[in-house]
């Protein structure tokens, strides 16, 4: 149907080293506000929280990488640029146009 927006997909980059899962779970329902609040609208949350993945940190970074391809917009919690991880997505964002969003 034209004229319909479509919802944008939204990607959350957000450090997790040392972290618990309620921890990380708050912070990504912030980030999730936080990216509401700048956009003005709502999205569709990618599911990039893999809790109970087991695998070493590059594993996560790919299967990250991965889930940043189908998004539209990528959100960078508070710390970002002090995590590897995080930093290596915004590189990936920015090099391939996804619109990304610092906190």
């Amino acid at each position: 149907m034209k004229g319909l927006n479509k919802m944008k997909k939204l990607f959350i980059s957000q450090p997790m080293r040392g972290k618990s899962d309620e921890t990380i779970l708050a912070e990504r329902a912030d980030a999730i506000q936080a990216a509401k609040d700048c956009l003005g609208e709502e999205v569709e949350v990618l599911d990039t929280w893999f809790g109970n993945f087991d695998g070493k940190a590059l594993e996560f970074l790919g299967k990250s990488i991965m889930m940043l391809a189908g998004a539209d917009i990528a959100y960078f919690a508070p710390g970002w640029q002090d995590a590897r991880g995080c930093r290596i997505e915004n590189i990936c964002a920015k090099e391939y146009g996804i619109h990304r969003i610092e906190a």
